[in-house]
């Protein structure tokens, strides 16, 4: 059987690209479908989820560098004539259908790429590259468009794979003519080449450019979000004024590190640089849990099973500041999910006049504070949390 088409036929570099990216698009579908009606609420039925996803994401990777080659061969090869030129109308539909199709067979996986690559989150893709992409950021702004996108693709996919799908069945069963048969044994029938006409694939690839445009309209309408509180001092109390900072941390699930945060926090510090021994101050800081971010499982983080931001809207950290050789440590207690847990965290100091820059890092552990009880595997929800600390303050 000959590698390249003709006027009549296609060959079999064609109808195996043909077969194979309907195969991974098809399951990439099926699998994200089902794994979106997927609960989560036990470790098992999130790594149950997490392993739909992974093969979701893997298989849509593989469906993108596929479709890419068919697409490619497919403008390098002459094309086999419709059987019935004179029916102008569905040649032209269907023109525009294979357009739509090989649009959304790039768009559709690329887009989902973008999100996960946009977002820390579970279910990785399974192969050690495509975690992160070139010149995409780790952002929520990015990965929320993306997503949108990604589900309108996939819509015109679904819509383009049923036309499809329905004018194949309309070749075999109704006009009785070899079309299909060409595609699936690759039996020659007709004669002469066909063009690739321009008109239905402006009109295909105007209807993904009309879906991109508006999807980022909406999401330029939006409302912004309120931007994150910077840290500040308590109304009374303290001698010192934090300027900026962060709190961060980092804890693993189904086998990748992924990055939180808790953007809103308000601190009182206490702090005395000229005593050399014992405390040299103290710290208070609330942090509003309902803040929390933690890329794609944000909302489950903020669930029952682990923060329950709905009860627990406030964390406490209190803690006496303490020399520790060259460096410092905050000894004291932090309060979570209504439980209150001894915690150390050692940092480094460096006061230059009245400005101070401290950076510090601990691990907790989350069984401690009751997260997570029904995540027993640390295989889907790992046990130690790493917690990081910066800021920059000023004396008052």
């Amino acid at each position: 059987m000959p590698a390249t088409n003709n006027a009549s036929r296609y060959g079999w570099v064609a109808r195996s690209l043909h077969w194979l990216t309907a195969l991974l698009i098809l399951s990439a579908i099926l699998l994200g479908l089902y794994g979106e009606d997927l609960p989560f609420d036990t470790s098992e039925t999130l790594a149950i989820k997490a392993q739909i996803y992974s093969w979701h994401k893997t298989i849509g990777v593989a469906a993108f560098f596929v479709a890419v080659l068919r697409i490619l061969w497919a403008l390098s090869q002459p094309r086999p004539a419709p059987l019935h030129p004179e029916r102008r109308l569905e040649t032209a539909v269907a023109e525009g259908v294979h357009w739509m199709l090989y649009a959304a067979m790039v768009l559709m996986p690329l887009s989902g790429w973008v999100h996960h690559a946009a977002v820390d989150g579970f279910a990785p893709i399974l192969w050690p590259l495509g975690q992160s992409l070139p010149f995409v950021p780790k952002s929520e702004v990015v990965a929320q468009v993306a997503g949108a996108l990604h589900g309108v693709f996939s819509k015109l996919l679904i819509l383009a794979v049923i036309l499809h799908v329905a004018g194949a069945l309309k070749h075999a069963l109704i006009d009785r003519d070899g079309t299909l048969a060409r595609m699936v044994t690759g039996r020659a029938v007709g004669s002469g080449a066909a063009a690739h006409p321009r008109a239905p694939a402006i009109a295909a690839l105007a209807v993904f450019a009309l879906a991109g445009l508006a999807v980022l309209g909406l999401a330029g309408r939006a409302p912004e979000a309120a931007p994150a509180a910077a840290p500040v001092a308590a109304a009374t109390g303290g001698n010192w004024q934090v300027e900026s900072g962060s709190l961060t941390f980092v804890v693993r699930q189904m086998g990748a590190d992924v990055q939180g945060s808790l953007p809103d926090w308000r601190a009182e510090i206490r702090f005395d640089d000229s005593v050399t021994a014992g405390p040299q101050g103290h710290v208070r800081v609330e942090i509003d849990t309902t803040t929390l971010a933690l890329g794609s499982v944000t909302d489950q983080a903020k669930g029952a099973e682990f923060f329950d931001t709905a009860t627990h809207k406030t964390a406490l950290f209190e803690a006496d500041i303490l020399p520790d050789g060259a460096a410092h440590v905050a000894q004291g207690s932090l309060t979570l999910r209504g439980s209150a847990q001894p915690v150390s965290l050692p940092f480094t100091l460096n006061i230059t006049g009245d400005t101070a820059q401290m950076q510090g890092e601990t691990t907790l552990d989350r069984r401690a504070f009751g997260m997570g009880a029904s995540y027993g595997d640390e295989s889907s929800v790992g046990f130690p949390v790493v917690v990081k600390v910066e800021l920059t303050a000023r004396r008052k």
